[in-house]
């Protein structure tokens, strides 16, 4: 038996949700992500990613008892509150409920990664990497996609229950190994340990290679499983961004099978941040761009310096976004990237509403950027938020600021 007050505030969450994504403002905004993704000038479009600092805002307000039911309701409420930022990100008229993966127990690779925690409250924690001999590579698995139907359709009937008649409930039937799990970078660094990993690539490289390939392959067997099963959906795309494009179909709840070709992914290497351009090609791209290459078009960097790196992304053929991140070099970056992808530029959110907030420095900052990227296609993302120190109100007066002075380049 459901928890009666779970549902009433699940379904009062999803009401006013479902009214938000009917405003006529988020066609309108899927239309500027359209022209300005496929490289058709609009004004810098703006979207705060404040995911990390949700403790801070949202949680304190959940009501839900039910771990399930108060996953989603964390999921509404952080919509509802991004509602009030008056970025341009869309909010779309569906709850995605993830079905359920198998996967192997350990880890998506087989081996556990064991987490060393910190004492702190939400400090700072370090992995125990299970590849410590070279010969510990033979403890790895390769990935297969499989969904466990019965628990899948439990969920979904569940919340389909519980809201359905309110809004879309959309199932994620995409392969574990996406996102973050098929940049290779990131499970690498987990597996092998951040240091060591750069050690490889001098002193056990024909080892490293070969770790890199089976990596790959794995990786586009899986994604090639998902794809023969039908389990690849428009709601599927990823690009750090707002996935839209001419050149693609619409992000789309319940709708039928499609090919990693009709989709956007999203790609990044933050751990070879201080690797060579050459060692870069060699040990990450290489591996990279064949499994982004499946797809429609790709975004690639998170947080990553990619000042030095650009000559090598332009070999991934279906590139269309670069991340400019709070440590790159935003005037060298604009000199090479042109109008040729877009230009995401990442400001530093521990200078923009992290620790303290200065209007007047927001305003010079988001002046210089924009002036020494004119004539790219430029979007500002303010993203890894990890506080505002308790006054959300800064992520509006910010949003409000940025599209202020990126009016002015419109």
């Amino acid at each position: 038996m459901e928890n009666r007050k779970d549902i009433v505030v699940l379904r009062d969450l999803a009401k006013r949700y479902a009214e938000v994504c009917n405003k006529d403002l988020q066609d309108e905004r899927r239309e500027l992500w359209r022209k300005h993704n496929s490289l058709t000038r609009t004004r810098p479009l703006v979207y705060v990613r404040w995911f990390a600092a949700r403790s801070e805002i949202t949680d304190p307000q959940l009501e839900c008892e039910d771990p399930f039911f108060r996953g989603h309701e964390s999921t509404l409420r952080h919509n509802l509150f991004q509602d009030t930022l008056s970025d341009d990100f869309i909010l779309e008229p569906w709850i995605i409920q993830e079905a359920t993966r198998v996967t192997p127990p350990g880890g998506l690779w087989g081996p556990k990664i064991e987490h060393i925690p910190s004492t702190e409250h939400r400090g700072a924690w370090m992995f125990d990497p299970p590849i410590k001999e070279l010969d510990d590579v033979s403890k790895l698995v390769v990935p297969r996609h499989v969904i466990d139907e019965e628990a899948t359709e439990r969920n979904a009937a569940r919340l389909h229950d519980a809201i359905g008649d309110i809004i879309t409930i959309n199932i994620d039937r995409a392969p574990a190994w996406s996102k973050w799990r098929a940049d290779i970078s990131t499970d690498l660094a987990h597996l092998r340990g951040l240091e060591q990993m750069m050690w490889d690539m001098v002193d056990n490289p024909q080892w490293l290679h070969g770790l890199l390939a089976f990596m790959r392959d794995g990786i586009l067997a899986a994604q090639a499983e998902a794809e023969a099963a039908g389990d690849w959906h428009l709601c599927d795309h990823q690009n750090q961004a707002m996935p839209y494009a001419q050149e693609l179909p619409d992000p789309q709840a319940d709708g039928g099978s499609v090919t990693r070709g009709q989709l956007w992914t999203f790609v990044a290497s933050q751990e070879t941040t201080e690797v060579s351009p050459a060692m870069f090609d060699e040990f990450m791209v290489s591996y990279q761009a064949p499994i982004a290459e499946k797809f429609g078009l790709t975004a690639y960097g998170c947080c990553e310096d990619l000042t030095r790196k650009i000559d090598v992304l332009r070999k991934i053929s279906n590139l269309r976004r670069i991340a400019v991140a709070p440590r790159a070099d935003v005037r060298r970056c604009a000199e090479q990237i042109g109008d040729d992808y877009v230009l995401s530029w990442r400001p530093s959110p521990a200078e923009h509403v992290c620790c303290g907030f200065d209007p007047d420095y927001v305003r010079r900052a988001v002046h210089e950027a924009l002036e020494v990227s004119k004539g790219c296609h430029v979007d500002i993302t303010l993203k890894d938020i990890e506080t505002v120190e308790h006054q959300p109100e800064r992520l509006r007066e910010w949003a409000r600021i940025v599209r202020e002075v990126a009016d002015e380049y419109s």
